[in-house]
């Protein structure tokens, strides 16, 4: 299905749909992305996001994303580690709802039919085994529901149905903006190839010094966990075994969702560009961000056509 596009108009600003895919941490590269797009005079008009994409994309649309990016710029490595609540549930080991009252405190509540910009995230319905875009109703349930990476957190259960991760699914969400009627589409691939570049685990980095009891309690139990799932023969650990089986899931369905809906504009993030959890490289990621689009978008200033 081809997406019918407006004419560009050489005195306003080129209109985009943003497509904003999962990848944790990795995903703090679409601030970068965004605030790319708005300083080279790209009027976003719709964004369809997918788990760290929906998180990011939902703070936008609902216009606070300069205080979204200050506070987590400000993160420590113990600070995100305070984040991850244990759920001491079968379903997922951690709840998620320390996270998701953090963003309520800091952004608002907000009805995703109230944004000032059309905004959807996209989640998985785990008993139906089906892709849900969830556009209507209240805007952190659905970040919530589009985050919830199995084992990691647990499922949402929202509207009648249980919920979960929206990159199982759809990795880079396309399909919600194809009736859009903008200039062009930017799709925003979490799952690049790899670069060569130092990588570092949230096990291996040492906190500040400054950490308090119950914190260094949940950097051990994540230490043993991932040790206890260690072999003779193989160092990956318990984080390392999710890690890479959802990156190889995400990059497979990436590639094919991106050939199937050709979008204008690819832009990538090496997916070894952090680790998952290493939220406290906000300000590393948010660069990378913008480099990268600065990179994809030559030829888009000034009304030339969109490279792929």
């Amino acid at each position: 299905m081809q997406k019918t596009k407006a004419a560009p108009r050489p005195d306003t600003p080129r209109t985009v749909s943003l497509v904003l895919g999962s990848g944790g941490a990795r995903g703090l590269a679409h601030i970068g992305i965004i605030q790319w797009l708005q300083e080279n005079d790209f009027a976003i008009q719709s964004v369809a996001g997918s788990s760290m994409g929906a998180v990011v994309g939902g703070i936008f649309a609902a216009g606070k994303l300069g205080a979204y990016t200050e506070w987590v710029k400000a993160l420590s490595r113990a600070d995100v580690l305070f984040l991850l609540d244990f759920s001491f549930s079968r379903a997922g080991l951690f709840k998620g709802e320390r996270i998701i009252d953090q963003l309520r405190e800091l952004i608002g509540e907000y009805n995703i039919e109230d944004l000032p910009i059309s905004f959807t995230a996209v989640a998985t319905d785990a008993r139906a085994g089906k892709e849900i875009w969830l556009s209507r109703g209240s805007l952190f349930d659905a970040i919530r529901a589009s985050f919830a990476i199995p084992t990691l957190f647990t499922p949402h259960d929202y509207l009648g149905r249980r919920l979960l991760d929206g990159g199982l699914v759809n990795p880079v969400p396309i399909a919600p903006t194809l009736k859009d009627l903008t200039d062009i589409t930017i799709a925003v691939n979490l799952n690049g190839d790899e670069q060569p570049q130092p990588m570092v685990s949230i096990e291996e980095t040492p906190a500040n010094g400054q950490e308090n009891h119950y914190k260094r309690r949940i950097k051990k139990f994540i230490e043993e966990l991932s040790h206890r799932t260690r072999d003779n023969d193989d160092d990956w650990g318990f984080f390392e075994v999710i890690q890479h089986s959802f990156d190889t899931m995400q990059n497979t369905i990436s590639r094919l969702k991106l050939a199937v809906y050709s979008p204008d504009v690819i832009i990538e993030i090496p997916k070894n560009a952090c680790g998952p959890f290493e939220f406290y490289r906000a300000g590393e990621m948010i660069e990378l961000g913008r480099h990268m689009a600065d990179l994809a978008m030559i030829g888009t200033k000034k009304g030339a056509e969109p490279l792929t």
